[in-house]
């Protein structure tokens, strides 16, 4: 009967065992895709190395015990501290002893692909909110021209310093120039928007890139030059504010269109 009984409680702590040994291992490869950090415990908002359940809270201190993840900052969460955690190079080693190297690198990449998307929102979510802001600019300064029309001085300069329609177009000129000169110097690839705009910005300090990008976008659509699209990763666009959306692509280069 004591055998027995003792047998049983071998089992059970060897079942124990290696439940939480499948959760360091699962958490270790959640770990390795953000060195950054993960809260050492997940919550509703956002998920964590480990689930925040009676499991996951003792496999998380042994995790800790055996050197696998290190703390890397606390932040107060509510009434607790939130652990900030990142795997050590003891848990890398013991993640890749454990599990095999194919699976781990393709626990990775599905982490990658995931916060590539989620940056591409972000990305996206933030172009319309500058869409938004300078529409609401527009229509201000559409308000503020009829209201001071009756100002000379102000008639000839544009509202708040904007250029007005002749400065307007004289920098649609000047940025078809700019284009055709980019392209005569022989460059391996099509103008950068970053680059353009600083170039039209010195023949025009009051350009604002809202009304950069409604510029270009009417010359888009008037067939006088091609916008080429952002071919990379999302996450590495190098100055992401100057990038346009038109359609479902995201504009980073232009070009003149020969006979536009």
């Amino acid at each position: 009967m004591m055998l027995a009984l003792e047998s049983r409680n071998v089992l059970k702590e060897g079942s124990l065992a290696d439940k939480s040994t499948e959760l360091i291992l699962a958490a270790l490869s959640r770990a390795l895709a953000d060195p950054n950090g993960l809260s050492l415990l997940g919550r509703k908002a956002s998920p964590g190395i480990f689930a925040a359940t009676s499991g996951g809270r003792l496999a998380a201190q042994r995790a800790k015990d055996e050197g696998y993840l290190q703390v890397l900052r606390t932040e107060p969460r509510g009434k607790a501290i939130d652990e900030i955690c990142a795997i050590t190079e003891k848990g890398v080693a013991y993640l890749l002893n454990q599990v095999s190297p194919k699976q781990v690198l393709e626990d990775f990449i599905r982490s990658l692909e995931s916060k590539q998307f989620q940056t591409g929102e972000l990305l996206t979510r933030a172009h319309e909110m500058c869409s938004a802001i300078e529409s609401l600019k527009r229509s201000a300064e559409k308000v503020l021209a009829q209201v001071q029309v009756s100002n000379p001085l102000q008639a000839a300069h544009g509202v708040n310093g904007k250029l007005s329609a002749n400065g307007a177009q004289g920098g649609t000129r000047e940025l078809l120039r700019l284009l055709e000169l980019w392209s005569e110097s022989g460059a391996s690839e099509d103008c950068p928007l970053p680059e353009l705009y600083r170039r039209l910005r010195e023949k025009h300090p009051s350009l604002t890139i809202g009304l950069f990008h409604d510029d270009l976008r009417q010359q888009h659509e008037q067939s006088q030059i091609y916008l080429h699209p952002w071919t990379g990763p999302l996450y590495a666009i190098p100055e992401p504010s100057y990038a346009l959306l038109i359609g479902h692509e995201i504009a980073y280069y232009a070009s003149l269109r020969k006979g536009g």
